[in-house]
């Protein structure tokens, strides 16, 4: 039985069944995420569940690493919605620094959160993505599901296949990321999926000094001319 309507929430079915004047909204995407991000200072990508609930150990964590973060100098860029996203973005605006939240259009769960102070809509993942390896210079990794877990393999994938610099990619809360990380180390290194030396991108933390440490320390060793003094 089709339910009424349910072709509308298929992004992609766009292109084979209605008009393909719709690479124009595409192009508008990417031209206002180009001109409005151009302009924001070095930004940390912060990513994890939308589910976590004000309180939680993720949201907390991300509040604080995002407040650490900005009173270093960076600006800060989430997914806009709910969780370690709006975690991340009130520390950033309570620091006083560019809070950043790239919202997507879904028929569940994602609204915008109302501590990103430069906010941009997105109907394509694609064009979203995009934005966010474009314009940080780091991700950090908080707990969450199938959205935080594609943009990590996305990050790795693209930093492996040298579509991109590479920059830091950083998993908060080593307990909750052990499990994944052994299979990865131990199944796809010694199956020789990926090399030992595949791993050396990722960064394993429990504390957002950690996280500070590793961003700072992939600038000084990109020979960057902007390195800020670490603020505790």
């Amino acid at each position: 039985m089709k339910h009424e309507g349910i072709e509308e929430q298929y992004v992609i079915d766009d292109f084979s069944s209605k008009d393909t004047w719709r690479i124009f909204r595409i192009m508008a995407e990417f031209v206002e995420g180009f001109e409005t991000l151009s302009r924001v200072p070095p930004g940390v990508a912060i990513f994890g569940s939308a589910r976590a609930l004000p309180g939680s150990d993720a949201y907390i964590k991300a509040e604080a690493t995002a407040s650490l973060l900005a009173r270093n100098g960076y600006s800060i860029i989430t997914g806009g919605g709910p969780g370690v996203m709006e975690g991340a973005n009130k520390g950033a605006s309570e620091a006083g620094a560019t809070s950043v939240g790239l919202n997507i259009e879904l028929p569940f769960e994602q609204k915008p959160n109302t501590y990103a102070n430069k906010l941009l809509n997105f109907r394509y993942f694609f064009v979203r993505k995009v934005m966010f390896v474009k314009y940080s210079i780091a991700f950090v990794i908080l707990p969450g599901g199938f959205g935080t877990l594609d943009e990590f393999f996305e990050a790795i994938t693209l930093i492996q296949t040298r579509k991109i610099k590479p920059f830091p990619v950083i998993l908060v809360g080593r307990e909750y990321w052990k499990g994944l990380l052994g299979w990865i180390g131990d199944t796809l290194v010694r199956e020789k999926m990926v090399g030992a030396e595949d791993l050396e991108m990722l960064k394993s933390v429990d504390t957002p000094e950690e996280v500070l440490y590793w961003v700072q320390e992939s600038k000084i060793r990109n020979g960057s001319q902007n390195v800020s003094t670490p603020t505790i």
